[in-house]
């Protein structure tokens, strides 16, 4: 008897699904954990909306240039499946491997943090789960959407609309908050004199910290209804609309809070709406701070577990990790692996009583290297593959690549340079992966 082919992802997507997807990949704890730290950084409002404008500016760049590989090479890796043909499929693998045991399932954990830390400060759980109940939550939350996205693709999708939604409506919230203060005659307070020398490579790690993730989006462009233009729209439109949330929520900050009471800020979100509507608002923000955690966690188990899926599939098909459920259109296998690898990371944040600045520094170093190397992809196929039929070009070809390329290794460098010691953690972890794939190299000699 004939055996039957692996079943494959359906194009059964559209931009509304994917701009989703990019929106709720980006507007995660970000905006709300790392505009203060933006601040400490810059310490002036005119260079603080500064660097979030040229943040969305690049992060468009870098939109463009996934717009091209996406519609040129649609495959359910994403950027894995770019890096695979640009650099060879040891350095794709390699990618997968981090994206598996680093990037997300790292930011996975982080946002577990940010979401037990908030909701730890509305509802004192500590007579009940301990001393590590902002962990137990973080884990409990892993478990309850992995469930969710077991049930089928549509099921995790539908789930992210919803909570897209939510959060959007947060950063609206604090426009409207601030708005109220001018209308009430507010006056905003008075800016203090700009800091020496301001440290812009560390305002754009932080700044690029919360814009990062949009390139998730590529993964489901095999999955897309237009395969020739739908990953393009969704991307920039997707960006688009996070520039304009990010700069009218640090306008909001500014407005009410001064970049001085920014930079002191522990929650800014939160301290807003309490001067602008009270202590109800107040308890509402900190609501949309947790459902945003909720909507990025659930887009990392989307997207994260479509690229584990891709390599297992190119490394060894026999692998649980490679098997597709096509009734539920889902990669169940590699769902769970990544809800486990994320679970294990909440406990060591715990263990190093770091959470979310020791995911910051796990996390940022293999990202950003591996973010200039997909950004030189283009490049590197449009020579090795001039052939192949683009639906989508960069304009300014190759000087916006290479622009971004140059932002991506310079935030590698900043970030490295702010995380020192905790960058040692996740490169380990890289090296790690290297061993492995070399190891299975050899046994299939």
């Amino acid at each position: 008897m004939p055996t039957m082919p692996p079943a494959q992802p359906e194009c059964r997507l559209d931009v509304r699904h994917a701009g989703a997807l990019c929106v709720g990949m980006v507007i995660g704890a970000g905006i709300f954990k790392t505009s203060p730290m933006a601040a400490q950084a810059l310490g002036d409002p005119t260079q603080l909306l500064l660097a979030w404008a040229l943040g969305g500016v690049l992060s468009l760049v870098g939109g463009l240039c996934f717009a091209e590989l996406a519609a040129a090479f649609p495959d359910t890796g994403g950027d894995y499946h770019f890096l695979r043909r640009a650099y060879g499929h040891r350095l794709g693998f390699l990618f997968a491997w981090s994206r598996f045991a680093v990037i997300h399932t790292g930011s996975m954990a982080l946002l577990g943090f940010v979401f037990g830390d908030y909701l730890a400060q509305v509802v004192d759980l500590t007579p009940w789960l301990g001393p590590h109940a902002s962990a137990l939550m973080a884990g409990g939350l892993i478990v309850g959407l992995t469930a969710l996205n077991l049930l089928g693709v549509r099921v995790g999708l539908g789930t992210q609309l919803g909570l897209s939604a939510a959060v959007l409506l947060g950063l609206v919230l604090l426009g409207l908050g601030a708005g109220a203060q001018v209308l009430a005659g507010h006056a905003p307070a008075t800016p203090p004199p700009a800091v020496p020398g301001a440290d812009w490579g560390l305002a754009l790690v932080f700044v690029f910290l919360a814009y990062g993730g949009w390139s998730d989006a590529a993964t489901l462009s095999a999955e897309m209804r237009d395969p020739q233009r739908g990953i393009q729209r969704a991307l920039l439109l997707g960006l688009a609309l996070v520039m304009g949330l990010y700069l009218l929520a640090n306008w909001a900050y500014l407005r009410v809070l001064g970049v001085s009471g920014l930079a002191a800020s522990e929650a800014p979100a939160a301290d807003l709406m309490r001067i602008a509507f009270g202590r109800s608002a107040e308890l509402l923000m900190v609501g949309v701070v947790t459902l945003t955690a909720l909507s990025v966690m659930n887009a990392l188990l989307i997207a994260g577990p479509r690229t584990t899926y891709a390599a297992a599939r190119d490394l060894a098909t026999e692998w649980q990790l490679a098997r597709w459920n096509h009734a539920r259109g889902t990669p169940t296998g590699a769902v769970l692996a990544t809800a486990g690898v994320a679970l294990a990371l909440v406990a060591f944040g715990t263990f190093t009583r770091g959470g979310f600045s020791t995911m910051v520094d796990y996390l940022s170093p293999v990202y950003w290297f591996f973010m200039t190397l997909s950004a030189l992809a283009v490049i590197v196929l449009r020579r090795r593959e001039p052939d192949q039929p683009r639906p989508v070009r960069v304009p300014l070809y190759p000087w916006l690549p290479l622009l971004f390329a140059g932002t991506s290794a310079y935030v590698l460098w900043s970030s490295v340079v702010y995380v020192k010691a905790g960058a040692v953690v996740g490169v380990a972890v890289l090296v790690l992966g290297a061993l492995l794939l070399w190891g299975h190299g050899r046994r299939s000699r």
